[in-house]
């Protein structure tokens, strides 16, 4: 395992805003970092590849994310969850951290498209042979937050997203998280999420929740106490009984003391007073990947 290496508070207190103070606090999980890799022609699709101790793996295969972090599908940047790839990266995966286009240059489906893309590159890097010496698992795990967590879902549940990269689902993913996800949208009452999926007149086959029959891989959500943005009985729970109900493999797990922000946020070691959500995506993941 790496070693942690602590900074002087006054680096740390420099980050003006609270993703930058967690983003400060998660340096002390050093890692190589592979940056501004593109997935299109876009400035926005463009991933960042945070890669483990190759000498401290444990097993045959190192498991592959790919994350997508949240921001009502209108804010949001790669470089704000630094924290999320150093922090899976010190526990030993190989992490993409993907940006995609957002609202209001885009609206509902290009950030699917620029979803699906990002997985196919990180496919493709694998395939490659780039990254041999992490031996990289030959399929990844989603992991997303929030708005993120909708567009993992919606990869993983719907083949459509992939099949247009030219992947096959179960060939290239072998699970999914959920981070307090929206999988049941409409109607959508949070004002600035409207116009992204074109309030009232909803897209068709765009709302995760109806796609629970054609699910392949298993699944994970995780959940706040306390989540004021995101409703988890209508959207977490639904979900993981549809999934039950169809005899789909799904885990859910409740995190004490967090809220739909704080929740992502436990991933830097900053919020180490609440309950975590890095070790249930570690296990699932490594359970995947045995």
């Amino acid at each position: 395992m790496k070693k942690l290496i602590w900074l002087p508070i006054a680096s740390i207190l420099s980050a003006c805003s609270p993703l930058g103070l967690v983003n400060g606090v998660s340096h002390v999980y050093p890692t190589e970092i592979r940056k501004d890799i593109a997935y299109g022609d876009h400035d926005r699709q463009k991933l960042d590849i945070y890669l483990p101790d190759v000498d401290a793996a444990e097993s045959t295969t190192t498991p592959v994310v790919v994350f997508f972090y949240g921001g009502s599908w209108n804010s949001g940047s790669r470089s704000d969850y630094g924290f999320v790839g150093r922090r899976l990266a010190h526990e030993g995966f190989i992490v993409a951290v993907a940006d995609y286009r957002l609202y209001p240059e885009v609206a509902y489906p290009e950030f699917l498209h620029d979803s699906a893309g990002a997985v196919r590159k990180v496919s493709e890097i694998i395939q490659s042979g780039e990254l041999a010496d992490y031996r990289p698992s030959t399929r990844v795990t989603l992991v997303g937050h929030s708005a993120g967590a909708y567009n993992a879902a919606m990869l993983a549940l719907d083949p459509l997203w992939l099949s247009q990269q030219s992947l096959v689902r179960e060939d290239t993913l072998n699970g999914w998280v959920g981070i307090a996800g929206p999988y049941d949208l409409y109607p959508i009452k949070i004002e600035e999420v409207k116009p992204v999926f074109f309030h009232p007149d909803y897209p068709d086959d765009s709302n995760p929740i109806d796609f629970v029959e054609s699910s392949v891989v298993p699944s994970l959500l995780l959940v706040p106490e306390d989540d004021d943005l995101v409703d988890p009985e209508r959207n977490t729970f639904a979900l993981a009984e549809k999934l039950r109900g169809a005899n789909k493999r799904v885990a859910v797990n409740q995190l004490a003391g967090t809220s739909h922000t704080t929740i992502i946020g436990t991933m830097s070691p900053i919020l180490f007073f609440k309950e975590g959500s890095v070790q249930p995506v570690v296990d699932f993941v490594r359970d995947l990947s045995d």
